[in-house]
């Protein structure tokens, strides 16, 4: 059995532009792209923390090393520049694949740079 599990997010990046006259996508950093694995057209997830709104849009590449998380199109009406946003994007596994996958996550400072990569761990449950 196919179960979908996080690859990679950039946790609370700061959006930079909302352009709503832009036809839809998330533009992201190349070098963001990068650390976190993923790829031109790849689907996202987009998690306002600011307000709540989420949605999902596809990438496409910003300019390396600007710090560029711009939100284009409809999703301008739901993000807004300033923002601090959890960008994620989730594959498909079965379960032995997933028992060896940690997810890439990137944190970020107040200008999109990468201040730290990481490889998630699993917690493990508690016994009652």
């Amino acid at each position: 059995m196919q179960r979908q599990f996080l690859l990679g997010k950039v946790h609370r990046a700061t959006v930079t532009r909302a352009d709503i006259d832009y036809v839809g996508s998330i533009t992201i950093d190349a070098a963001l792209m990068e650390a976190a694995g993923f790829l031109e057209n790849e689907k996202v997830d987009i998690y306002d923390v600011t307000n709540g709104a989420r949605l999902s849009t596809y990438v496409i590449p910003g300019a390396r090393g600007r710090g560029e998380v711009g939100i284009n199109g409809a999703a301008a009406h739901l993000v807004a520049k300033g923002d601090l946003v959890i960008i994620a994007a989730y594959g498909w596994m079965n379960e032995e694949e997933a028992a060896a996958h940690r997810p890439r996550v990137v944190h970020v400072d107040a200008d999109n740079r990468v201040v730290e990569l990481a490889r998630e761990e699993r917690t493990p449950v508690a016994a009652e």
